[in-house]
């Protein structure tokens, strides 16, 4: 008998220990869908510049990020990750990835896929499937100022840098090479975004409409008036990059 009760006691601290460790893991993940604290640093979106220059057969610079090209990317990575691509389980376990750049990426663009998952996710009435699409269309309506903002800041700059260089003295090839790389890298980046934001604008369409036909609700108009802006800014955007090089990505969504 009480070889029995040291087997239960035993059995039970396991399962304890192992209930401990899973809420330990869940703290680790950010509130709300947050990009976990011990996962941030200065530099965790210096890859979307290696990403859209090695996918293109280019050599990523190496030249350290100033603050504006910092801040380019990290307004970037927001618009170029897929709304709804994050599942519950990523903000518990980590909830960031790398993403393949547009020159990388051999699959054609599904815009069904937003509005598949949107209506295939439990929940609890079709209006929150509105009231998720409608916030969804609003975070890029507020993302989009700021991240073009920046983006005006960082070609402005290139385009001095590109004009100093016929001035700076003894400047090495390797130097040429790695401030051109930079320009590069910076314009794939915005070029990037612009395709991201063209291609959400055709899924937050498909879904809406396959809301619609499923379950008709006021709050239909809303969505559709701010799909609506968003698709105007950007058709828009106040600053068209286009890279050092020449070549260009083409959209169809």
């Amino acid at each position: 008998m009480p070889e029995s009760i040291r087997q239960i006691r035993s059995l039970s601290s396991s399962v304890l220990l192992a209930l401990i460790g899973a809420a330990l893991a869940g703290c680790s993940g950010g509130d709300f869908g947050r990009t976990r604290a011990d996962m941030r640093s200065d530099d965790m979106h210096r890859w979307l510049g290696a990403e859209v220059t090695s996918s293109v057969g280019l050599r990523a610079s190496q030249f350290q990020l100033t603050e504006e090209e910092r801040q380019l990317r990290d307004l970037a990575y927001p618009l170029i990750e897929p709304p709804l691509s994050r599942p519950a389980w990523k903000s518990v376990f980590g909830d960031y990835q790398a993403l393949p750049s547009p020159w990388r990426q051999k699959v054609v663009f599904d815009r069904t896929m937003y509005g598949r998952t949107l209506i295939d996710e439990p929940h609890r009435t079709h209006s929150s499937r509105y009231a998720q699409l409608i916030e969804d269309v609003r975070n890029d309506i507020t993302r989009f100022e700021p991240f073009f903002a920046s983006a005006i800041r960082v070609i402005d700059l290139d385009k001095k840098r590109n004009a100093s260089m016929a001035r700076v003295s003894e400047l090495s090839p390797r130097e040429r090479e790695d401030a051109i790389a930079r320009m590069q890298e910076n314009s794939l980046i915005i070029q990037w975004v612009q395709q991201c934001l063209e291609q959400r604008v055709s899924s937050y369409r498909w879904g809406l409409e396959r809301l619609v036909i499923q379950a008709p609700d006021p709050m239909a108009a809303d969505a559709d008036r701010l799909i609506g802006e968003l698709a105007a800014q950007t058709a828009h955007p106040p600053v068209a990059a286009q890279p050092p090089y020449g070549r260009s990505v083409s959209v169809r969504g």
